[in-house]
């Protein structure tokens, strides 16, 4: 250890060789750090994304770190829902924003329910691979580098030893050739000379012995980790199998949301004009689309009446056979002027045969008449004429 940190301080301060990697292995190196950065960054936003309250994330990340089991955590469309119920149950079920409430509370809490699945369903299939990358796989890889360093380290200390002795046995060898002074008593500095050179001898065979050993190490290592550093590729492979599992399930999820809010602004935009005309019929309990006939007095209630013949007021539940007869949009013309374009943004089913029904992108025409309600026009398609909620239009000039 000490030598290998000797080895370590003098190759920063540039005054030992160091062994290079070839070049393989350094893109090896490379590609696995790449790798981990954007794996701990592509992690922790997807964290963000699914949880973006920090502080429940730091809980979460407790119970994980002890083990124990995250608690179920209400979400943010379901308690939006509890609050629109509770607030329907003190405003009157009966009233027409009770009912609305409990409609729109309703898509909330199926809202919150698809949030929770995709937010379990990505937990599984995306953020768990990648966190057992991090904690498995790289903490492996992390710790065989780590030996790696040790051993090149090793190494080079080695190569720089038997280097040392090369150059001292090579001094004692000319010393050594040098002639002795034979007229002395004793050659003393021939007799030394001849002894250093044979320590040294002795001192290169060592290192070579050690060099060749480290060496053996440091190249069954490198296989080690070169083989886990090519794992990365395999890595690659099963995150992208995740990925397309977690595109799927927000795809998923995404659909679910705007259908059920699709659904929502059918009911809504099919009400909206018997709600503000003070004569709201409908079944408050139902979350599907609305039926497809209606009674005759909301019908009447909102279709508008020819200025020729006078209006009979609607009175709910009481049938007005002169209002149903008058009122059909079948029969009635188009001013002279005021006629628009609009195209339609959703699909809309109609609901009884005073009403036309759209696809979404198609064109048609559209206008008012007097004493309409100012959330329905009158649309026509070649020979078809109906009524057409405003919500599911975009006019144009």
């Amino acid at each position: 250890m000490t030598t290998s940190f000797l080895q370590f301080t003098e190759e920063k301060l540039g005054q030992a060789e160091k062994t290079e990697l070839d070049a393989h292995f350094e893109n090896l190196l490379a590609r696995a750090d790449c790798t981990k950065n954007w794996t701990e960054k592509i992690l922790r936003q997807t964290e963000v994304l699914l949880q973006p309250n920090p502080s429940a994330r730091v809980e979460e990340f407790l119970y994980e770190k002890l083990d124990r089991k995250v608690p179920s955590r209400v979400t943010n469309g379901e308690l939006l829902a509890q609050y629109m119920t509770e607030a329907a149950n003190d405003f009157g079920p009966g009233t027409p924003y009770g009912k609305t409430l409990i409609k729109v509370g309703e898509t909330q809490r199926r809202l919150g329910a698809a949030e929770r699945d995709f937010i379990h369903s990505a937990s599984l299939n995306f953020l768990t691979p990648l966190r057992n990358f991090l904690e498995g796989d790289w903490r492996t890889i992390s710790k065989e580098r780590r030996i790696l360093q040790n051993r090149r380290l090793d190494l080079d200390a080695c190569k720089a030893r038997l280097k040392k002795a090369k150059a001292a046995e090579a001094k004692a060898a000319c010393e050594g050739d040098a002639v002795p002074d034979f007229q002395e008593t004793r050659p003393r500095n021939y007799v030394l000379s001849a002894s250093a050179s044979a320590l040294w001898s002795d001192e290169v065979e060592k290192a070579e012995h050690e060099l060749r050993l480290t060496q053996t190490e440091f190249d069954r290592q490198a296989e080690v980790t070169r083989l886990l550093l090519e794992g990365i590729s395999s890595t690659h492979v099963n995150h992208l199998r995740c990925l397309h599992e977690f595109v799927e399930s927000q795809t998923n999820y995404y659909a679910q949301c705007y259908q059920y809010m699709l659904d929502l602004q059918k009911q809504l935009g099919s009400s909206k004009g018997e709600i503000f005309s003070g004569t709201f019929v409908g079944n408050t309990e139902s979350t599907s689309p609305p039926a497809a006939t209606s009674p005759p007095a909301v019908a009447a209630a909102t279709l508008p009446a020819v200025p020729t013949i006078p209006v009979v007021p609607t009175i709910v539940g009481v049938p007005n056979t002169v209002a149903e007869s008058v009122l059909n949009p079948n029969e009635v013309k188009p001013p002279a002027s005021g006629t628009r374009k609009a195209r339609v943004l959703y699909d809309y089913e109609a609901a009884d045969s005073t009403e036309l029904a759209l696809l979404a992108d198609e064109m048609i025409t559209v206008y008012s008449l007097p004493g309409m309600d100012p959330d329905w026009l009158i649309g026509e398609r070649g020979n078809q004429k109906g009524k057409v909620p405003v919500t599911y239009l975009e006019l144009l000039s």
